[in-house]
């Protein structure tokens, strides 16, 4: 199957893919014609938000990852793609996500309408990935095009968060119940960008924004509060 062109837009359909979102989709479409009811699609790409015991969490996965490379000195790795380096892409925070619902619920042209939602900015992970090493006051190491995938990198790291756990005071030791690796590989290691087109809800008067380090930082701080992660 050849790659989607970019800018993904609402109107290109259903990859010819399995995918258990489209799944969702049908039985809402299904329930919908026979019980009368409005719906609406949103369609994110990576979500960044607090939610401890997700299993896609890239956001909290790159904390704990940062976290541990922190304490133990490790160097902070890009994980991904050569190409996920190089090329732009996007995300999704959380509470952007959860706007466009609310203003889809109330707008009647919304009724019975797909949409994306991501931030609305843009960037690379070669400037991204630095901004992050440098919030937890660790140096990014110099990414030479070799893949080194999280899964592999964090693989003996349950008995590590553990012991950073006792020493901290955090609230959770269960480093399976925070960090995502394969799935955040999932997302770095891609072989596309990812760029994402808002026009059908921004026609509609959706106007919300968010910019995304503002949304890794502001995470990175509940995370910190709640000792989810170190203190610095």
């Amino acid at each position: 199957m050849a790659a989607p062109k970019t800018p993904f837009r609402e109107d290109q359909g259903r990859l010819d893919v399995e995918n258990f979102y489209y799944a969702q989709e049908d039985e809402v479409f299904a329930a919908a014609e026979r019980d009368g009811f409005g719906w609406s699609v949103h369609r994110p790409h990576t979500v960044i938000g607090k939610a401890v015991g997700n299993a896609m969490n890239m956001g909290t996965t790159l904390a704990v990852y940062a976290a541990i490379c922190r304490e133990t000195g490790r160097p902070f790795r890009f994980p991904g793609s050569k190409v996920q380096w190089e090329s732009l892409t996007e995300m999704t925070d959380a509470r952007q996500l959860a706007a466009q619902v609310a203003w889809a619920a109330v707008t009647p042209a919304a009724r019975d309408e797909d949409f994306n939602v991501v931030n609305g900015d843009v960037f690379r992970w070669n400037w991204m990935w630095s901004r992050i090493a440098d919030w937890f006051g660790i140096e990014a190491e110099e990414f030479d095009g070799t893949e080194r995938p999280l899964a592999e990198q964090m693989e003996g790291d349950a008995e590590v968060w553990s012991e950073m756990a006792a020493r901290h005071g955090l609230a959770e030791a269960d480093l399976a119940r925070l960090a995502s690796p394969w799935h955040t590989d999932a997302d770095l290691g891609r072989p596309i960008e990812v760029v994402t087109d808002m026009s059908k809800s921004r026609r509609m008067g959706f106007t919300g924004y968010a910019a995304t380090d503002a949304s890794f930082f502001d995470l990175f701080e509940r995370l910190r509060a709640d000792k989810i992660i170190p203190a610095r």
